[in-house]
């Protein structure tokens, strides 16, 4: 069965992940398993994996999920209005990291696959996912490892594919109501189908395999940087950005707390500390502003 096939991918992929960042923090990541009670209309199990205050990761979490119900939410359908009363499976990993060190980013990463079933109907299933990075204190070669990580991961499935994924992920983790990007991208896609199944999950096998290499060769580069209160202060404020990105803008949040997903599973991203000020800028010449001028700015990161 072919969901069969893409949870039992899931299932390992996290835990390979959790295994390695275990390792990287020193600390064991708490894990829960879950089941939706059977009065649910939402039918379904899943894995939540979270870590606080470790020795590198000030919050981070690692989920697997694997949802079913009676019909697509809203969310889900907007490109695909004549499977709005299908009903559905949902599986997928989704992982964010918020280190404690401002100068090591925080990371995004999920792989997932929908299934409708619409009646009388052959299961029609697309895939979606990515990653992205969000620095504090921006570094052009870990961008530049981030991206061109990211871009040979697609290579085998067309020159294109890495082209059409950026901009498509620059275009996504964007703060409108900010004028201003989430960070400074990586690779994102949606409702893909290009291929059927067969091509569909090895892209996300891709994906999801390359979040490792991808990753963890900045955190080592990074983790032992000094800082003090001015750079978690900073931190904190660009923190506040992620937040409002993830409950205004974010179709992953949007679409598990409208199908009656699990709360605690669905907001492990929000970082542990987060803040807000009014009308505030950075100082011209100073290395947040170098944020801002420098990595918030359209860039292909791959020709440097």
């Amino acid at each position: 069965m072919q969901t069969q096939l893409v949870r039992t991918y899931l299932l390992d992929l996290q835990a390979r992940i959790l295994d390695t960042l275990q390792a990287a923090d020193g600390s064991a990541f708490r894990s829960d398993a879950w089941t939706r009670p059977p009065e649910s209309a939402l039918q379904g199990d899943g894995r939540s994996s979270l870590i606080e205050n470790g020795g590198l990761l000030e919050r981070g979490g690692c989920n697997f999920s694997h949802v079913r119900g009676p019909r697509l939410p809203a969310s889900a359908t907007q490109h695909r209005p004549e499977l709005a009363d299908a009903p559905f499976e949902a599986l997928g990993i989704s992982l964010v990291l918020h280190p404690t060190n401002p100068y090591v980013p925080t990371v995004h990463m999920n792989v997932r696959m929908l299934m409708a079933t619409p009646a009388g109907q052959r299961p029609v299933a697309w895939f979606g996912g990515g990653m992205d990075l969000t620095p504090y204190y921006g570094f052009e070669d870990d961008a530049v490892h981030f991206h061109r990580t990211c871009k040979a991961a697609l290579a085998p499935f067309g020159e294109d594919h890495y082209r059409k994924f950026k901009a498509w992920c620059d275009d996504y983790f964007f703060l409108r109501h900010r004028d201003e990007p989430r960070g400074i991208g990586g690779v994102f896609f949606d409702d893909y189908t290009e291929g059927g199944f067969d091509r569909g999950f090895a892209l996300i096998r891709a994906v999801g395999d390359a979040f490792l290499p991808a990753y963890l060769p900045i955190v080592e580069r990074r983790r032992a940087l000094r800082y003090g209160e001015r750079e978690r202060d900073f931190q904190a404020y660009r923190r506040g950005r992620y937040v409002e990105f993830n409950l205004v803008w974010d179709r992953g949040t949007h679409f598990g707390l409208q199908s009656g997903g699990r709360t605690e599973s669905i907001l492990m991203s929000m970082p542990p500390i987060a803040r807000w000020r009014y009308d505030w800028h950075p100082e011209p010449g100073t290395p947040e502003a170098r944020l801002y001028d420098v990595f918030l700015q359209p860039r292909d990161w791959t020709a440097e």
